[in-house]
């Protein structure tokens, strides 16, 4: 029988309670405070851009759609992971699901999961031009399916390889070309996919023609296919229509008259001012020549509350040449139209001087406001009498709802501008144009949560050019001298260890 007496415990009972009290009062609070992080995070924290190639946020209009977005929509990316804009589409499709769980996304590399890419295949099947498709993005929201190709989510400039001559190698007696990727266009497809996809039936425009009007038709400079394009990708549906008999059809929520040569016959005259007093929603475009014959329009224009001076605007100190034909614009009033653009400018060529009226004030009396116009230094280009000042360029009409007037067509509005030309395949991309144009047909179409535009995204392309011999000195650095550095620097530690 041992003599040691009984050992006594290292922590007495209370002890053990105080340790494992502090234990459980410790985590509650590392839990808490990552509770209270998370919480605020996801309040004030806002990510600034999709990628490193991109850098850009989600637009206002993306988000407005996502926000309105209440079905389930699964996102599957059939593409190639090495293909050039593949992390630029996932970062982007993050950024939609992040901002509305609703949207699921998948991806399906064709190449490393041939099995699940044939699934793929088979439940779109309808849905492939061919066997041989690649790189898709498919929206699919309770059966209806969108799928956009992915080598149409970016534009790219074909270019002189070296943009400098010293950049050229003379030994070489050819020149080299290369294709370089210029606008990112993946939020603008996306985004007009799920308007789509939450609206079956988009709103109808009718372009007006019989006049000599534009062509939504024509791709060269002064066509408007690319502003039939802007209208598509709003999710409007746009079709030609040549006044008759017949007016205005009753399913008509946009009348575009784009730059008319020839003046209207007064049965049509009479045909857009009754679709006006019905609640009509038009957009006039006008010609930029100074000397073209009156339309017909001017006066009911006029009744509305716009005059449209038959001059031509001038301002030489925005002017892009030395005859004063194209303007930046950069003065802008207070609509909802142009709120977006204050820190874009528009590019308008010959424009028309569009005045607001004065009308008497009653709750009847609709409401004018001028929405961009020259600097206090425009001129005009025939009357030359006449001092500078300020010229209005475009302005917004809208009859506000008068109580116990029902109109069929809802609440008139109208944008009168005085040029046609900015809004046309040449100009439509310069300045802050296309995007003027989508707040203005979505405003025209009663749809304020998309006023706001969105454009094209600048892709950033960083090069370096450097001389075979710059190549050479840069390779023995890489090369030699680094790790050279390295060992020399791992000898004199030796060195000094020993001693």
């Amino acid at each position: 029988m041992s003599d040691q007496p009984p050992s006594r415990p290292s922590f007495s009972t209370a002890s053990r309670w105080r340790i494992g009290l502090d234990k459980v009062l410790r985590t509650a609070l590392v839990l808490a405070v990552a509770g209270m992080v998370n919480y605020l995070g996801a309040i004030h924290f806002h990510r600034f851009y999709l990628s490193s190639q991109t850098r850009m946020a989600l637009d206002s209009r993306t988000l407005a759609v996502l926000h309105s977005l209440t079905n389930r929509v699964t996102v599957t990316l059939y593409y190639d992971r090495q293909a050039e804009f593949y992390p630029d589409v996932v970062a982007l499709l993050n950024e939609y699901r992040a901002a509305n769980r609703n949207i699921s996304v998948d991806t399906v590399d064709y190449n490393r999961d041939a099995g699940k890419a044939e699934i793929i295949k088979g439940k779109y099947q309808k849905y492939f031009a061919s066997q041989a498709d690649k790189d898709l993005v498919i929206f699919d929201c309770a059966g209806r399916v969108k799928v956009f190709p992915g080598n149409a989510l970016s534009t790219y400039k074909v270019e002189l390889k070296g943009s400098h001559p010293s950049a050229t190698d003379p030994q070489k007696p050819e020149l080299e070309f290369e294709r370089r990727p210029v606008t990112f266009n993946g939020e603008l497809a996306f985004t007009s996919i799920l308007l789509a996809l939450a609206n079956p039936e988009p709103p109808k425009a009718y372009f007006l023609q019989g006049q000599g009007e534009l062509s939504l038709a024509e791709s060269g400079e002064f066509g408007y296919q690319k502003f039939a394009s802007v209208l598509q990708e709003n999710y409007i549906a746009v079709s030609n229509l040549q006044l008759g008999h017949q007016g205005v059809p009753l399913d008509c929520n946009l009348l575009i008259i784009a730059a008319p040569k020839t003046a209207f016959d007064p049965g049509e005259l009479q045909e857009i001012d009754r679709y006006l007093r019905e609640g009509g929603r038009l957009l006039v475009l006008l010609s930029y020549s100074p000397q073209a014959a009156p339309t017909g329009l001017e006066p009911i224009l006029r009744s509305w509350g716009v005059d449209v001076k038959e001059d031509i605007a001038q301002d030489f100190d925005h002017a892009t040449t030395s005859q004063g034909t194209d303007i930046k614009v950069y003065q802008f009033g207070k609509h909802p139209i142009v709120d977006s653009l204050s820190q874009f400018y528009l590019h308008v060529y010959l424009p028309h001087p569009v005045l607001k009226m004065p009308v008497a004030q009653s709750a009847t009396a609709p409401q004018v406001d001028e929405l961009f116009g020259t600097s206090p230094g425009g001129t005009l280009l025939l009357n030359r009498n006449e001092p500078p000042h300020a010229y209005p360029l475009a302005c917004a009409v809208e009859q506000k709802p008068v109580a116990g007037v029902n109109h069929p067509r809802g609440s008139t509005r109208i944008i009168v501008t005085g040029d046609a030309t900015f809004l046309g395949n040449l100009m439509i991309d310069s300045g802050g144009n296309r995007d003027f144009l989508n707040a203005a047909v979505n405003w025209l179409c009663d749809r304020p949560s998309l006023v706001a535009g969105i454009g094209p995204r600048p892709v950033t392309n960083l090069r370096l050019h450097i001389t075979h011999q710059q190549q050479r000195q840069l390779s023995w650095l890489l090369l030699g001298a680094l790790p050279g550095g390295v060992l020399f620097l791992g000898w004199l530690v030796w060195l000094v260890r020993r001693k």
